[in-house]
């Protein structure tokens, strides 16, 4: 696997720290067929330090962001994390994705796809319908607060297109907007 290590908010990447996280990334190679790009990110803040891994495939980007107080925590949690969602897609991608083009060329077929079920919890989907309403921007805000919830689906009442709302983590508002 290919990593750059890359500091901000005023991190200097160390050889240490860089070493370190290669050699973490390391363990995940041997889910994938091909050689893959991995980026991390190192920043700093007054309270915690937080690690952002980015792992971009043919088809999907696996990304993982965890804040720790510790900058070695936060790279080991990052790609416990990952590779949780290797091993959790790897057997999604093998069952339901089979005819998409390429699909057989991202992931190593010699790990045995029946041990990293039983290591996976199965929970049972929940399923709920959602009569998309004609709204602002605003009114979704003000029916999403009501519900409780951080995200809310809703029909634009100026484009007629389905938007998403959702609450950020800073606690501000975002809208995601479908074509």
């Amino acid at each position: 696997m290919i990593v750059e290590v890359r500091g901000k908010n005023g991190f200097t990447v160390t050889e240490a720290i860089e070493n370190y996280a290669k050699e973490k990334l390391s363990k995940l190679e041997r889910y994938f067929k091909e050689e893959l790009d991995a980026v991390v990110v190192c920043k700093t803040y007054s309270d915690h330090h937080k690690v952002e891994i980015t792992i971009p495939t043919k088809l999907f980007t696996m990304r993982a962001e965890v804040g720790e107080e510790d900058m070695y925590a936060a790279i080991d949690i990052a790609i416990d994390k990952l590779e949780r969602q290797i091993r959790k897609n790897k057997t999604k991608v093998n069952r339901s994705l089979r005819k998409r083009e390429g699909v057989k060329d991202v992931f190593n077929e010699d790990v045995d796809l029946e041990a990293l079920e039983r290591e996976l919890v199965g929970r049972p989907v929940k399923k709920k319908t959602h009569k998309l309403e004609k709204m602002t921007t605003d009114e979704a805000i003000t029916a999403m607060e009501m519900l409780g919830h951080d995200f809310y689906i809703y029909r634009d009442e100026e484009t007629d297109k389905v938007h998403v709302l959702y609450l950020r983590k800073d606690g501000d508002y975002a809208v995601i907007e479908t074509e």
